[in-house]
């Protein structure tokens, strides 16, 4: 099946509250009702007809779709290759329908045992299915080059050449049919099951504070009270639970980085980042040039913004669980679900009205499922499921302004999705490294609409502070992220790594990204734990840094007046997977291999802060 991205946090997986699939609302402290998805648009139910019929066609297809094309690819015509190209995308979605379903039912109800059995029968029924066409793929990087020139000479094949380019990135790092078959079969005993173990146990997780038992979620989110004690008491409790459960994480992080090493090794990997940047498309060195330019402005950055933020809240030194904390005493004033539509779409509608009547169609209808409840993700996603269908978006939305921001977040990564799901199942994904674009800057535009709008100047001023936070999360703690990442990874290539060593980096590489102005408690040496990327999609996270560096760029241009820039920014989204980074930013001017792109990037978060301290 295509590999189908995820925004933020997730699984690959995910379900309403209970197996009835209607859409409807769930009471909500906020404005009375929160809006639940419905996922009849993929399949009615577990049990619905319709999936087992998909599913036993799918197989029948698959196995009838290698009889004919097997070890035929390079004798075949340009025009042959593209019809079993056509037929290859139209199984693959078939199977990318049910995946999807199963996916979204897990993660909004990971606690139910039947949910969770469901999600794997389907996980293994399309593993088992999609190994009859892994030969396709293999196959078709076989075909030599010359070959490749000339049946790509039929404009029927010229059409799918971005699918075939993509492909023939892997080409040195493809290994034999028997092994690569082998490597898939195994998958769903391998990496996706600790993946699972590591899904259930987080949703199980209750945190004890102050007389209740909260998810995870739930008491993360106290880490954000104005109550300086609250916040305290939530982040013990949190590091204890975590704590807890140590060996049981550090297990899962040291077995699933032994296994991508393994893996690597096979596939001649040059180092543990290697397979990603070629997932999302990017070169190796402008991969570096990014993570070289956030770590060299932690000083004027992170540094300096948390050194304010230590005197704004009046003490000598930062806790760690004074990195989120609101700078009032006064509780944040809820927003309601209705007001927060009305602020996202209001902001997209007046950059441009196509792009607010997209957004809309996803409030109109069941495709968001907003309320915090048990059992459900933490956090946040879109998921583009399959261009039959339509995206659907995960939220645990609480009335908070970063909430609202959430949103705007998730709202563009769907837009984006629709936008780009003409180019078909095959084109339509998007590496993660402009995955991010759409995200971010439907949350700049946003942010931008609702600080213009603010006459109150000390309102002002915490809305801008609170961005500046966003945006510090978005690329100097996921660069961070990624250091600490790609320090386990290399480190454990030499060995298992215990807990205490784990957390040791941790300290290391969080304390270098948020500077002089925090100390760290022991406590908080546990807390790689609960960020799911290290477990489902290594070294996912510096997407979010370049999406954000580049969105900076990008929307600088913007207000500079570049003529057209609504068309050409809609094109953009429009082209899913058929352009590269190069391409995709040269109408704007701009070029992310140049080594002054980030910092164009990193100097708009600078600004702010030049704002702030001038307040």
């Amino acid at each position: 099946m295509s590999d189908l991205y995820f925004s933020h946090a997730f699984p690959r997986g995910v379900r309403v509250s209970s197996p009835a699939e209607g859409g409807g609302s769930v009471a909500s402290p906020h404005d009375g009702a929160l809006p639940r998805w419905d996922l009849r648009d993929l399949y009615d139910s577990p049990e619905s007809p319709r999936l087992q019929t998909d599913l036993e066609q799918a197989e029948e297809d698959a196995r009838a779709f290698a009889d004919a094309w097997r070890g035929r690819l390079a004798q075949a015509d340009g025009a042959a290759v593209a019809s079993a190209i056509v037929e290859y995308q139209r199984i693959d979605e078939v199977l990318g329908r049910a995946a999807s379903y199963a996916q979204l039912l897990f993660a909004a109800n990971s606690a139910d045992a039947k949910i969770a059995r469901f999600s794997q029968s389907v996980n293994e029924r399309l593993t088992a299915i999609s190994t009859h066409l892994l030969f396709f793929t293999l196959e078709m990087n076989r075909i030599p080059d010359d070959v490749m020139a000339r049946q790509m000479a039929d404009p029927a094949l010229a059409h799918w050449a971005p699918f075939i380019r993509d492909l023939r990135v892997f080409r040195p790092y493809q290994l034999s049919d028997e092994v690569e078959s082998v490597l898939h079969e195994k998958s769903v005993t391998g990496a996706a099951a600790w993946n699972r173990l590591f899904d259930e146990t987080m949703a199980s997780l209750r945190v004890p504070l102050a007389g209740e038992e909260l998810t995870l979620g739930a008491a993360l989110d106290r880490m954000s009270s104005p109550d300086r004690m609250a916040r305290a008491d939530a982040a013990r409790a949190v590091g204890a639970t975590l704590q807890e459960r140590i060996r049981l994480f550090s297990l899962v992080m040291n077995t699933l980085a032994k296994d991508k090493a393994i893996t690597d090794t096979l596939r001649h990997y040059p180092r543990p980042t290697s397979a990603r940047n070629c997932a999302n498309m990017v070169e190796d060195g402008v991969v570096d040039a990014l993570v070289q330019a956030v770590t060299a402005s932690y000083p004027r950055l992170s540094h300096r913004y948390y050194a304010l933020k230590a005197k704004w809240l009046g003490v000598e030194k930062l806790q760690y669980w004074d990195r989120n904390a609101p700078l009032t005493t006064q509780d944040e004033p809820l927003i309601p679900w209705a007001d927060a539509t009305a602020q996202v779409l209001g902001a997209y509608e007046g950059f441009d009205p196509r792009m607010g009547e997209i957004g809309r169609r996803f409030f109109d209808n069941a495709w968001i499922d907003a309320p915090p409840v048990p059992g459900k993700a933490s956090g946040a996603f879109a998921h583009p499921t399959v261009p039959s269908a339509h995206p659907y978006l995960l939220l645990n939305y609480r009335g908070r302004t970063r909430d609202v921001m959430t949103l705007a977040h998730e709202l563009g990564h769907g837009v984006h999705q629709v936008l780009a799901g003409a180019q078909g199942y095959l084109m339509s994904g998007t590496p993660l490294t402009l995955a991010e674009t759409a995200s971010v800057f439907g949350e700049m535009l946003t942010f931008r609409a609702l600080l213009d709008a603010q006459a109150d100047p000390a309102r002002r001023r915490l809305m801008l502070a609170a961005k500046v936070e966003d945006m510090l999360n978005t690329v100097v703690r996921q660069v961070a992220f990624y250091r600490f990442e790609t320090l386990v990874h290399e480190e454990r290539r030499s060995g298992e790594l215990l807990p205490e060593r784990i957390g040791e980096i941790w300290r290391e590489t969080q304390a270098e990204s948020l500077g002089p102005a925090f100390e760290f408690a022991p406590d908080y040496d546990v807390y790689w734990t609960y960020v799911p990327h290290f477990i489902h999609s290594p070294f996912y996270v510096y997407a979010y840094a370049f999406g954000d560096c580049l969105v900076n760029a990008l929307y600088d241009v913007f207000q500079s007046g570049h003529p057209g820039f609504q068309d050409k920014y809609l094109d953009m989204l429009r082209a899913g997977g058929t352009k590269r980074h190069r391409e995709l930013l040269a109408p704007f001017g701009l070029d992310a291999a140049d080594p002054g792109f980030w910092n164009r990037g990193l100097d708009v978060i600078a600004g702010f802060i030049d704002e702030l301290e001038r307040i």
